[in-house]
């Protein structure tokens, strides 16, 4: 499998879809904890066997449930 080029000068929150690395250093969560927010906010992106996650759906998720 070829390695895939990172942006890593982009911030994450500039960044429209984030992979589930980033998700969860944006959380500050687990793995298991990200993917189950990212679900619940419907921001799952998927390219073949790529996941990204929407930032804009999980921060309005993570803002309306803390309401």
């Amino acid at each position: 499998m070829n390695a895939t080029k990172q942006f890593s000068n982009i911030k994450t929150s500039e960044k429209i879809a984030v992979n589930t690395n980033d998700l969860q250093a944006m959380l500050g969560c687990g793995r298991r904890s990200a993917v189950q927010i990212g679900e619940l906010a419907e921001a799952r992106i998927q390219f073949g066997k790529r996941v990204f996650w929407n930032v804009e759906k999980v921060r309005a998720y993570v803002n309306a449930i803390s309401g």
